[in-house]
């Protein structure tokens, strides 16, 4: 998963923006377009979005809108629109700051440090008995620890983060391998096996990880 997508059609701007976040050792991402930005999110996702407004195509408050339908994750909207409608509108959608351009890098450096600062905070996630350190990736079942792969925890994390909703077959592989991913759909298969047997108690009757015929899995509360 990227750290940071930056969505921004002024290419000069996008590129020394990059380096200053690169600079910060922050892995980044770039789309010039709404369209691209939202097929970026879907396949890779994203800790945090920089979002301009004024995209060729559709704008940014439809990516804002999009991203926001599915995922809690910070918006921080970069833009020249200084209008009060625009404002409220970016708010409204769910972008957690608004800020006008020209804009201090320095002061949207230490903004996006603190976000991920008060997100470390946050990291810990509990379900039931199960517990999820996203720092360090790390799994207990009623305060045992269980050997967890990469791809293992990001998909628990995926299924829990979304609980009670059917996640899509193509969208979960889409999110975990990547769409230009080498691997076959059937290895989401294999992995959603492996997860039961860590996580349920009887893997063969599982009450958590659910299947949903024809269209994918659930995580059940």
């Amino acid at each position: 998963m990227t750290d940071i997508l930056i969505v921004e059609d002024n290419a000069e701007l996008c590129g020394l923006l990059c380096d200053f976040l690169r600079a910060e050792n922050y892995t980044v991402s770039t789309a010039e377009t709404a369209e691209k930005a939202l097929s970026l999110y879907e396949k890779y996702g994203a800790r945090l979005v920089l979002l301009d407004i004024n995209l060729p195509g559709l704008d940014g408050f439809a990516v804002c809108k999009k991203i926001r339908e599915q995922d809690n994750i910070p918006i921080i909207i970069l833009t020249a629109r200084v209008d009060k409608e625009d404002k409220l509108n970016g708010i409204l959608l769910g972008a957690d700051d608004y800020i006008e351009k020209p804009y201090d890098i320095d002061i949207l450096i230490a903004k996006i440090k603190g976000i991920f600062r008060r997100r470390l905070a946050l990291d810990v996630i509990t379900e039931g008995d199960i517990t999820l350190n996203t720092a360090d990736q790390t799994v207990l079942k009623n305060g045992e620890p269980l050997a967890m792969t990469a791809k293992e925890f990001e998909l628990l994390r995926l299924l829990i983060e979304n609980k009670g909703q059917t996640l899509g077959k193509d969208f979960i592989f889409n999110r975990i391998w990547g769409s230009d991913s080498e691997s076959e759909q059937q290895t989401l298969t294999v992995h959603i096996k492996w997860l039961r047997q860590k996580i349920e108690d009887d893997p063969k009757a599982p009450v958590r990880i659910m299947s949903v015929w024809g269209k994918g899995y659930r995580w059940e509360s």
